[in-house]
């Protein structure tokens, strides 16, 4: 009897979390890129194994950057062509992310044609460490995030909670150290991590008593946040438009008024 309960009680908290999660994704009213997207000269410039970070629209996005006073909300891994195409011939995957409600998934990378995005791409890397990387988010792909964690779901419907400043971080941690509870900046962090590749940096003596543990506590991948890869050493930022040799003397610029 108690078995029957229990497994009543957790489809319910499994129900109702999948309704959160729905309602937390929906998209936010009035969103428009600060910059226009060069979705060309972007597909042009990833590279198998660069973390693209994308400013999202949903309403958790507004929540995470809030916490993290960051632009970014998100973070996908991209793959390149490792993955096959689909056999209705539409557009092949070549991002490897994590989704709230959906957990990890592939998708194309027009998905995020119309959103500002940047692109991180970590120094010194082989080929065959790159493709470490992309594998390792591939054989993840499907790995889900437990819905009946409604918890961690609910305190997102507070885009500015009233907590101290030095908690905010901790409250990005969905189900943090449960593997199969991920988002999408922890999973690509355990990717570069199995690397023993760095993402932040060592801490150094000195300081705070506090800001040496924080630093300890942000190196668990469960608590990684999109911008880190942007505030990383480690990682080189890279522009397409620059990239695509630039020439400032070729602009055409209209009148001023």
């Amino acid at each position: 009897m108690s078995d029957q309960v229990t497994r009543t009680k957790d489809s319910l908290l499994d129900r109702l979390g999948r309704r959160l999660a729905r309602k937390l994704r929906t998209q936010s009213s009035g969103y428009r890129p600060y910059t226009p997207s060069d979705f060309p000269t972007l597909c042009r410039t990833l590279e198998p194994g660069d973390v693209v970070l994308v400013e999202g629209s949903e309403r958790i996005s507004n929540a995470i950057k809030y916490l993290t006073q960051s632009t970014w909300s998100h973070a996908a891994l991209y793959v390149g062509d490792a993955l096959p195409m689909p056999e209705d011939g539409s557009e092949r995957p070549r991002l490897v992310e994590v989704n709230l409600g959906e957990g990890c998934v592939a998708a194309p990378l027009s998905k995020y044609e119309s959103y500002n995005t940047r692109i991180c791409r970590a120094v010194g890397l082989t080929g065959a460490e790159r493709d470490q990387v992309v594998q390792f988010m591939i054989g993840n792909l499907g790995l889900r995030y437990d819905m009946r964690n409604i918890f961690d779901l609910a305190r997102y419907f507070f885009p500015t909670p009233p907590v101290p400043v030095r908690w905010r971080r901790r409250m990005l941690a969905l189900g943090a150290g449960d593997p199969t509870r991920a988002i999408c900046s922890s999973l690509i962090a355990q990717a570069y991590q199995q690397l023993r590749y760095p993402i932040l940096p060592e801490r150094r003596p000195g300081g705070s008593d506090y800001a040496q543990k924080e630093i300890l506590h942000i190196r668990h991948h469960s608590l990684f946040a999109p911008r880190d890869f942007d505030l990383s050493p480690y990682f080189r930022i890279v522009k397409p438009t620059v990239e695509a040799d630039f020439d400032h003397r070729r602009l055409i610029w209209g009148e001023s008024h």
